[in-house]
Parts: structure tokens; C-alpha cells; sequence
């Protein structure tokens, strides 16, 4: 009866979403993640300066509408290359690849490189919501997505593999169009990573953000009884 509600609810789906992606995905590349920045550093010493970035950087948008291509959603976003590519035999697949994109993100006068990509298990939310036979409503893959994001923010927390190799990116799309929305957000979370390093460089207790950098400070509360929680993960 439990399992019956819960499907009728669609509670099980963001839950099973998140653990699969961790599984299946994050908990394999993000402990060889810094190794590949660091062998990207030596060959271009010049493009990663800032080393407290060299983590992957996975964008949640809450209305699960993913770029293919991140250079078309926002002309502050250049493709540079790939890192150093992960091989492994997995599932009856020889030699699967596992990658990742490094992007300059153009902020005024100078560049931020990082990598950078979204969580894909948002799409799966999207096809979704957009077939008949799922039976899922636009109001379901919201709630569904801010599931996710709690979710998977909670198992990689408790992931002593994955500690100080990601940054989760949620954010809420405004309704106005804005050329370069999705690099601001980038940007910010990059510019936090800095002031966090040195923060704790200095032996302080980094401070919250103003709420003025923030524009997507949103409650995820999935109940009337939840507290409310910040859309920003300060993972680092």
C-alpha cells in the first residue's frame, strides 16, 4: 500500500533519479577529477590559475530545459577542450569514456576556466513531463527537480570520495529573457569559491553572500512543515 501511494505521488522518481546518477556516474569520475586539472595545469600553466575551482561544476536548472550546447545558451560561455579522458569496462561495455568539458567564462574583462556541464538525469524529468504515457505534470517535474537537487546534495555530502571535487549550480530561470543569465550564475559560484579559499586561508569563517549577488534564492521546502532551504550549495 505504501509502495502504491508512493508511486501514485511519484515520490520514488527525483529519489531513484539521484542515486542512480551518484552510483552510476558522479561517484566513478569525481574522485579523478582534480588529477585531470591538475595534467590539463602542467600543459597550460596559464589557464588554471585558480585552483580552488578545479572541481566539476554541474548545473540544476529547476524547469529541467538543458542545453546541448552551453556556447549557444549564453555567448559568455566558450568550449576550450576536453580533459584527460577515463576508461573503463563497466556493464559489459569495453572501454566506456567518461569526460569532461573545460569552458572560459568571459566575466567583462577576463576569463574563468572551469568545467562545467549539467546533471543529465534532469532530462529524463523533462521527457517526462512532455509524454502522455508518464502521466507527469509541469507542477510534478518542479517538485521533482527541487527533489533531486536535495537528494543528491545529501548523498554526495555523505560521500567521503566525492568531498571537494563538485559544485552543485541550482538556479530558477527568470521569466524575462536574459542573454547571459546562465554564465552570471556560473560566475558567481566561482567568484564564492574564491572567497571561500581564502576565507579559510586566513583562518575565517567564510561569511553568506549578500543577497544581492543571489538571483536565485529560492526555498526548496517540499512539505508546508520543511524548513526552507538555500538553492546554493557551498560544497567545496
Amino acid at each position: 500500500e505504501i509502495s502504491e501511494m508512493s508511486e501514485r505521488s511519484k515520490q520514488n522518481v527525483a529519489h531513484g533519479l539521484a542515486w542512480s546518477y551518484y552510483v552510476g556516474y558522479l561517484k566513478i569520475v569525481l574522485p579523478r577529477v582534480k588529477k585531470s586539472m591538475e595534467e590539463f595545469s602542467r600543459a597550460n600553466p596559464n589557464a588554471l590559475a585558480r585552483r580552488e575551482t578545479w572541481k566539476l561544476h554541474i548545473l540544476l536548472p529547476l524547469s529541467c530545459d538543458i542545453y546541448d550546447d552551453l556556447e549557444k545558451a549564453d555567448s559568455n560561455i566558450r568550449y576550450l577542450t576536453d580533459l584527460t579522458e577515463t576508461t573503463l569496462t563497466r556493464a559489459g561495455t569495453k572501454k566506456r569514456v567518461y569526460k569532461h568539458s573545460l569552458y572560459a567564462i568571459r566575466d567583462e574583462d577576463k576569463l574563468w576556466h572551469c568545467a562545467v556541464e549539467y546533471a543529465t538525469p534532469l532530462q529524463s524529468l523533462y521527457a517526462m513531463s512532455q509524454d502522455e504515457g508518464a502521466a507527469f505534470s509541469r507542477e510534478d517535474r518542479l517538485e521533482q527537480a527541487k527533489l533531486f537537487y536535495r537528494t543528491l546534495e545529501e548523498i554526495l555530502k555523505g560521500s567521503k570520495e566525492c568531498a571537494g571535487t563538485y559544485r552543485l549550480i541550482a538556479y530558477e530561470e527568470s521569466g524575462e529573457a536574459e542573454t547571459h543569465f546562465l554564465s552570471r550564475e556560473i560566475l558567481w559560484h566561482l567568484r564564492q569559491q574564491r572567497h571561500e579559499e581564502y576565507a579559510l586561508c586566513e583562518g575565517n569563517q567564510p561569511h553568506n553572500p549578500s543577497m544581492t549577488l543571489s538571483s536565485t534564492e529560492l526555498n526548496i521546502q517540499i512539505s508546508e512543515s520543511d524548513l526552507p532551504q538555500p538553492l546554493r550549495s557551498d560544497c567545496f
